[in-house]
């Protein structure tokens, strides 16, 4: 499920980069969300108080929620079942040397030592420890939903 080989040590975040991270995620997820809503009449999405619930049938539901004491993003799955996602850098696959001068992490740090070929570029994903796997690989695998990494990343970069 789109594991990755890169080092899976979540990122350091305040809690006002977590936010904003975690909610650009969610707000561009709802978006793709509500449009495939609007073509199909069998798929509900709701997005209210924090928790996004996605009826897709006939899958089942899923429940997607922040979890800012831990800095995650959990999710639900009717297939998958329940996991909890940290914010971690991971190699960008399409880097260039000259995206490398400048790449940062959401806290502004420059990243090295994390085994970076020259030119090549940090992206923040939301990751499942346990298995490597990405938030944004589960939600195209499971349900088709296909998030943009340059578009949703909160610009971590």
């Amino acid at each position: 499920m789109h594991a990755s080989s890169a080092p899976s040590i979540p990122e350091s975040l305040d809690i006002d980069q977590y936010h904003r991270l975690a909610d650009h995620f969610i707000d561009n997820l709802v978006a793709i969300l509500e449009e495939m809503q609007e073509k199909r009449d069998d798929v509900d999405c709701e997005y209210s108080s924090g928790v996004l619930t996605l009826t897709f049938p006939p899958t089942g539901t899923y429940v997607l929620n922040k979890q800012p004491p831990n800095k995650q993003i959990w999710l639900s799955s009717p297939i998958s079942g329940p996991k909890r996602y940290d914010y971690v850098l991971t190699p960008s696959p399409s880097s260039s040397p000259e995206a490398a001068e400048d790449s940062t992490g959401g806290d502004g740090a420059a990243r090295s030592g994390l085994g970076l070929e020259d030119g090549q570029e940090m992206r923040g994903e939301w990751v499942y420890l346990r298995d490597g796997s990405t938030l944004r690989g589960l939600l195209t695998e499971e349900l088709g939903v296909v998030l943009d990494a340059d578009r949703d990343d909160g610009g971590a970069n």
